[in-house]
């Protein structure tokens, strides 16, 4: 049987060496080591499990640029029996990053296809197969890992393209300010990524502020620190600094960055007013508004808590002044939030303090707070009379006597000018006041009972004005003291009482138009020399009861009682109470008059009382009856076919006098009946007293409605008055329904014309009496030619 032969052949080292596993003095595993590393000493570098070999990592600089480039040669003993066909697999070959590695099936040279980049592929695992012309795997599979070897191909960068940092002011050296990074994408475990910091410039703002070097960096860590005194913020505000960062340890690849470095402000300067005094104005009586502003400076960075400041007033005792802090300017605000008053002080001087919101840091100089004085100079204005007190409080008894003085000296000018003084709001007119005084008196006694007085308090308004124009106005209210005004009254002034029970009495009480405490208790008595067969009992406060001492026959009592109040004075009232005093049921109600009699034994028999109660019913129907004929009888007294003045007593006007009552319904009726008299003007007549008596229509014109048209027929009215007298009431509304519907006569609300007199009338107007001329020179004998309606008034002017 023939041994098993090895082959490897590292290529590019001209080093290839052939071990025969037939020697009978040498196995695999001390021929393959000295074939792949023939520099290393004997047994190391290559382990075989099971019979398979272990090759080491081949080892590929990156970025070769020797392409396409031999690797690695394997072989299989194989190719001594037949023929071999070599084939590799894995990243790099037929999987991504794909076509960066092939393999020579017919020798086994792995060889690279394209340059390796380490940054992106640090290293490839792959598998190489021996197989028959058939595809049948002659071997186990062989494992080959490459290791790309890194090269300095990446330049160190900065993690950002600027740095940001803050110092304080007056820093000491030292002082950490702010770190700075960057990053390299070599191989950390090599000197192509180890990066060193560096500061290649500094440039103060404003420039040429400050000249010396004022930072250093750590070129391992890249931590700036300051390195020199001098740091004022208030001469330099800020540094730019220009970073250098370098691999391999500081003599590789480099690259460059900024770093702005800003000195902050610390609070080293205290607030100082500028100027240091002022002067102003304020008008007095008014308040909430801003009198004038004061200034200061601050070198602190404008906009912070340590240039802010807040402001104090030393000197205001009376607190009308404040002061405030603009958030823009940093002035101060001055305010009056107290009404100021001439007349008491005409100038005020305060002291203002000025400090920062932040307190004063220990490297600012020791200085007192800064100080600034402010002369306010008050303006006098007319000021409005004034109340001593609001409203006007006044205590009065209700019967008051007309003309007491109820207050005086209530208000007063603060300019000391004379006072006009009127009441504006008096509901009741109970009050009077002095126009030049301002003394307020009772005009008239209060009432206590009236609307205007809620809670014993009545209210009015006074209103005073000064010579200037200027008036102010208070309520006065007057709370009334009840009096004893009024007696009490004794209710109720009648009743009864039963006979024979000691027990049965009137209750009595009374009603007292007072108010407590002038009101009840009430006291009821009986005088001794009046009623001495009767006496009251008290009951409660209110209430008390009418009873007789001795037993009393039925019938009518008069009892006179006293009632008495519990005012201050007492008032009282006798009163007379008619008591019955009667025989009462088993609920103690008094028996009618029958039932007295039926049941009495004493009087007369029930059949008597029947006689006389018809004897009185017959009495009332004949007196019925003459009534009747009495009317009847006068009424006949009227002539038939004469007119309502026309009677048969010559002696007796009035008795033929009938007053109707058709005046109308008022002025007020126009709007609802409104009826325009429609007549043509070219038919009036020319001659005086043509026309109807104060109307102003011609005679001759009948006056038409406008509120209906006209020329309609009128409806029928009844004419005969019914037989029956059941019927009158019909024939009565019948006549009234046609002068409604009648469209030819006015409403019954207007002014009425009795009677048509027709055309060419032979008597004048009314109007051409003349009514002030005497009896003696008139002549009324024209009244017998005005026919029979005016023959009564002409007997009462004939002369003879």
């Amino acid at each position: 049987m023939a041994g098993r032969m090895l082959v490897v052949c590292v290529l590019g080292t001209l080093l290839c060496q052939v071990w025969s596993s037939a020697d009978p003095h040498r196995s695999d595993e001390e021929l393959l080591p000295q074939a792949l590393h023939p520099w290393r000493s004997q047994g190391k570098g290559m382990v075989r499990v099971k019979r398979d070999w272990i090759i080491p990592p081949i080892r590929v600089s990156e970025n070769s640029k020797q392409v396409p480039e031999d690797l690695v040669q394997i072989k299989s003993d194989k190719i001594f029996t037949g023929e071999v066909i070599y084939k590799l697999e894995g990243p790099g070959v037929d999987q991504e990053p794909k076509n960066l590695f092939e393999i020579d099936d017919k020798t086994g040279v792995i060889r690279s296809k394209r340059p390796l980049d380490r940054e992106k592929h640090n290293s490839f695992t792959l598998k190489a197969f021996a197989l028959s012309p058939s595809g049948e795997r002659l071997e186990n599979p062989t494992t080959i890992e490459i290791v790309v070897l890194d090269q300095n191909d990446n330049r160190p960068a900065f993690t950002q393209s600027q740095f940001v940092g803050t110092v304080s002011e007056f820093s000491v050296p030292g002082t950490s300010v702010m770190s700075v990074s960057a990053t390299d994408a070599d191989d950390p475990m090599t000197e192509n990524a180890a990066l060193s910091y560096s500061i290649i410039g500094q440039e103060s703002i404003p420039a040429n502020a400050v000249t010396k070097t004022m930072f250093g960096i750590n070129n391992q860590t890249g931590a700036i620190y300051t390195r020199d005194v001098g740091l004022d913020r208030e001469v330099v505000k800020g540094f730019r600094l220009k970073l250098q960062v370098a691999d391999m340890g500081g003599m590789g690849l480099t690259s460059e960055g900024v770093a702005i470095i800003h000195v902050s402000d610390i609070n080293n300067h205290a607030p100082q007013f500028s100027p240091a005094s002022y002067s102003m104005t304020a008008v007095e009586n008014r308040y909430d508004y801003e009198i004038g502003r004061v200034n200061v400076t601050d070198r602190d960075d404008e906009g912070t808590r340590n240039w802010e400041v807040k402001y104090s007033i030393s000197n205001d005792a009376d607190g009308h002044f404040s002061i405030s802090t603009d958030p823009t300017t940093n002035q101060g605000i001055l305010t009056v939030v107290k009404p100021l008053d001439y007349e008491a002080q005409k100038e005020h001087v305060l002291t203002l303090t000025v400090e920062n919101l932040n307190p004063l840091s220990n490297k600012a100089p020791n200085l007192p707070l800064s100080t600034a004085k402010v002369v306010i100079t008050i303006v006098n204005e007319n000021e409005a009379p004034r109340f001593r007190e609001e409203p006007i409080q006044i205590v009065a008894l209700e019967s008051v006597l007309p003309g007491t003085l109820l207050k005086s000296n209530f208000a007063f000018d603060p300019d000391n000018s004379d006072l006009r003084y009127e009441i504006i709001r008096d509901p009741e007119r109970w009050l009077e006041i002095n126009r030049d005084t301002g003394d307020i008196t009772a005009r008239r006694t209060f009432n206590m009972r009236s609307p205007h007085v809620k809670n014993s308090i009545y209210t009015a308004v006074v209103k005073v004005t000064d010579a200037g124009g200027v008036s102010a106005s208070a309520t006065v209210a007057i709370t009334l003291k009840e009096t004893n005004d009024f007696p009490p009254q004794l209710f109720p002034l009648s009743g009864s009482v039963c006979k024979g029970s000691s027990s049965s009495g009137l209750i009595l009480t009374a009603v007292d138009e007072d108010l407590p405490p002038h009101a009840a208790p009430f006291f009821f008595e009986i005088p001794d020399d009046l009623s001495v067969n009767w006496t009251v009992v008290q009951v409660n406060s209110t209430h008390s009861v009418l009873q007789p001492l001795v037993e009393l026959e039925a019938g009518e009592y008069a009892v006179t009682v006293l009632v008495s109040d519990s005012g201050s004075p007492a008032l009282g009232a006798y009163a007379q109470v008619n008591v019955t005093v009667c025989s009462c049921d088993a609920f103690g109600d008094c028996k009618s008059v029958a039932g007295t009699l039926l049941g009495s034994s004493v009087g007369i028999n029930f059949f008597a009382l029947i006689i006389i109660m018809a004897s009185i019913a017959l009495l009332l129907l004949l007196l019925l009856l003459a009534v009747a004929l009495t009317s009847c009888g006068r009424r006949h007294h009227i002539k038939k076919g004469t007119a309502l003045l026309v009677g048969e007593s010559e002696d007796d006007i009035r008795d033929n006098v009938f007053n109707y009552d058709e005046q109308g319904g008022g002025e007020e009726d126009e709007n609802a009946f409104n009826i325009d008299l429609l007549w043509n003007p070219h038919d009036a007549p020319s001659t005086p007293g043509s026309f109807y008596p104060g109307s102003g229509i011609p005679r001759g014109k009948q006056p038409l409605r406008k509120d209906a048209p006209h020329n309609l027929p009128s409806p029928t009215y009844p004419r005969r008055p019914p037989a029956d007298p059941t019927d009158i009431e019909d024939y009565i509304n019948d006549g009234l329904e046609a002068a409604d519907n009648d469209p030819n006569v006015p409403p019954y609300d207007t002014a009425l014309i009795y009677d048509y007199e027709g055309e060419g009338s032979l008597a004048g107007s009314l109007s051409s009496i003349a009514s002030g001329s005497s009896d003696e020179d008139q002549d009324y004998d024209y009244l017998n030619d005005w026919g029979p309606r005016f023959q009564k008034l002409a007997n009462m002017y004939d002369p003879r």
